[in-house]
């Protein structure tokens, strides 16, 4: 299994509750994660936040073994250029580079994209990746796409191997289709244990039909986890953050993530988090659906909450399904990047869960 924490890629403290805001700061969480057990970190992405690709290189120039998982939106590049600077870091790196394609809508306008609908924007995803994995693993390619085109190109250097993983998610049927076909591993919310089995089976019986020619699809899940000594102390603080977020809200006349999205549409997958809190506020052992609406959005909707025991037990469930990468974060982050590591990593690697 892989462990994965998550880096705020931000210039503005008080980030979800933490005061991270410089690339000191960012390499300094780089440095605890390593000491405490994880392989490496999320860096997300979005306009209007530092560059992830740079603030990742000098991550991995200030660290040892550490891997940045960096988020790219395809809108944001042509695929040769994404091609070389990734191959450049992964090989700067050692080979310690993993992307997460990003293919959500973003500030099109601000960097002057005009990308379509979402067919049309998952199709050029799809493109996009496929074209980068010929350029890391080709010489002279020339391709001529739908929505890309190169001729003659060559990227210097290669990657390590065949190059960096392409972590992906989206739960939509034509993001569904791109992580079947061209992805290494889907990333999952943090939806119940019966959902996540679902979109599993349903994507190995698509990568068959459409012929997928890469090695079998992995899966990973993105989930907040909060861990504390005991089961109590550990609601006992989940539901005071929940009481916090609901209370911060109502100040600010903010009417929640749930209505926000609901207003506006949101993606499919984050529907998904938020339909389930009219199934309860705990679903499976552990799962909190009640941070949904009262602010919290993506990997913040649902929580696994308990101690360590109960949450290593939780995350044992879902890799018994078939999850292998687990992306997993909590705030402040200098605390819980090793709170969660100490708790979570040893236990799960060694087995040594209460069922």
């Amino acid at each position: 299994m892989r462990f994965l924490w998550y880096i705020p890629n931000t210039v503005a403290p008080g980030h979800r509750g933490d005061d991270s805001a410089t690339v000191d700061d960012s390499v300094e969480l780089a440095r605890i994660a390593e000491q405490h057990g994880w392989e490496g970190a999320l860096f997300g992405t979005g306009w209007g936040r530092p560059d992830t690709f740079t603030v990742a290189a000098t991550v991995a120039a200030r660290t040892t073994t550490f891997r940045p998982l960096v988020a790219i939106r395809p809108g944001y590049w042509q695929p040769a250029h994404f091609a070389s600077s990734a191959a450049t870091l992964d090989h700067l790196s050692g080979g310690r580079l993993l992307i997460n394609i990003v293919s959500g809508q973003d500030n099109l306008a601000a960097y002057g994209d005009v990308e379509g609908d979402q067919a049309q924007r998952y199709a050029r995803t799809r493109e996009f990746m496929r074209l980068t994995r010929l350029l890391w693993t080709s010489e002279r390619v020339t391709f001529s796409g739908e929505h890309f085109h190169v001729t003659d190109s060559t990227v210097v250097p290669h990657p390590h191997g065949t190059g960096p993983r392409l972590y992906f998610g989206g739960a939509s049927p034509a993001a569904e289709k791109v992580a079947a076909t061209e992805a290494d591993v889907q990333l999952f919310w943090g939806e119940p244990l019966d959902g996540v089995a679902e979109r599993i089976d349903r994507l190995r019986r698509l990568s068959a039909d459409l012929g997928r020619d890469l090695p079998p699809l992995e899966f990973g899940l993105r989930i907040t986890t909060l861990v504390r000594d005991t089961t109590e102390e550990a609601w006992r603080d989940a539901e005071a953050k929940v009481a916090a977020m609901s209370s911060a809200a109502d100040q600010a006349g903010f009417e929640g993530q749930a209505g926000v999205f609901r207003r506006r549409g949101p993606a499919v997958g984050q529907q998904r988090l938020l339909d389930l809190t009219e199934r309860g506020d705990v679903l499976d052992s552990c799962l909190y659906t009640a941070p949904g609406r009262h602010g919290g959005g993506g990997a913040g909707t649902t929580w696994l909450v308990g101690s360590p025991d109960d949450v290593a037990a939780a995350l044992r469930k879902y890799a018994d399904l078939g999850i292998d990468h687990f992306v997993l974060s909590d705030t402040p982050y200098r605390e819980e990047t090793a709170r969660v590591g100490d708790a979570l990593i040893g236990r799960l690697r060694a087995g040594a869960l209460i069922s």
